[in-house]
């Protein structure tokens, strides 16, 4: 299916340090089409860590019929921002928002982007993040950090691609400068999720605990979870964050295609009622399932 994408739409958004600014995929025809949230990760790259980033997801979920959303967040590189900003670094608050404000204004997105009218469903929404991503996607389907609740009832299930675990298996690094994640709940994130891990993602200057790390929002959050856990996969599960780039060390366009064969099943059973979630399998990894 032919996609178009529109970047940059922006959002003015009252007490935060820059405008929101989005960008929209979309496919060219077609009408009910489902919205994707899709959260970036932090990283090392300038630009993979904003609405630039991700376009093995972006564009192939736009192929598949899904108008994906891809904000800016404020820890973004491309900003810049100073260390001293409220929220800096990591903007783990703000991040969440984000997704929040841009659903507040999908009149505005829709003004900005015309070719949409008429053709979403603004009932069918989904939540996709990587890495730091998966925190704020966490967050959205009701994880608390903090005591915080950011949850977005509007939201209806979620993906998350490496996200982060619990509080008590931090490394002393991530104590020191992302206290926040040392409490996280995830007992109150009941929104349906599949959790996506790598068992060769070991993230050893996050976690103590190694590629188990990342299972844990299916582990600890009540059902309806599902954890697709993929065999080899290191954090950037083959190359998701870009095309081509250096910082994935476990390069692999067949895991690629694997997630999104799956990942897409999965979302389209939350958002259109389908079977493809039940029918999918794999032999690149292991599905698990709890209600």
């Amino acid at each position: 299916m032919t996609v178009f994408t529109v970047s940059p739409v922006v959002l003015e958004i009252p007490g935060r340090p820059v405008d929101l600014q989005l960008k929209v995929s979309a496919p060219t025809e077609g009408t009910g089409l489902p919205i994707l949230l899709l959260s970036h990760g932090h990283g090392y790259s300038n630009h993979l860590s904003s609405l630039n980033g991700y376009a093995p997801l972006a564009n192939h979920w736009a192929e598949q019929g899904f108008v994906v959303l891809q904000p800016t967040h404020l820890s973004s590189r491309t900003l810049s921002l100073p260390q001293d900003t409220p929220g800096a670094p990591l903007f783990w608050r703000s991040r969440a928002e984000d997704m929040s404000h841009v659903l507040d204004r999908l009149d505005e997105v829709e003004k900005a982007v015309p070719q949409l009218q008429n053709r979403w469903d603004r009932t069918k929404i989904a939540v996709v993040g990587h890495s730091l991503g998966g925190h704020t996607a966490s967050l959205l389907l009701g994880m608390q950090t903090e005591g915080v609740s950011l949850r977005d009832d509007r939201i209806r299930a979620g993906v998350l691609l490496g996200a982060t675990g619990r509080g008590d298996a931090i490394t002393d690094m991530v104590k020191e400068n992302y206290s926040f994640m040392q409490h996280t709940d995830f007992s109150t994130m009941t929104a349906p999720a599949l959790v996506v891990a790598g068992d060769a993602d070991a993230s050893a200057h996050l976690t103590t605990m190694g590629p188990d790390w990342h299972a844990d929002p299916y582990h600890l959050a009540p059902g309806p979870k599902d954890l697709l856990t993929l065999f080899g996969a290191e954090h950037g599960f083959g190359g998701v964050s870009g095309y081509d780039v250096a910082e994935t060390t476990d390069e692999s366009p067949e895991r690629v295609a694997t997630l999104l064969r799956l990942t897409t099943a999965y979302l389209r059973t939350h958002l259109h009622g389908t079977q493809d979630w039940q029918e999918a399998s794999t032999e690149e990894g292991r599905v698990e399932s709890k209600n």
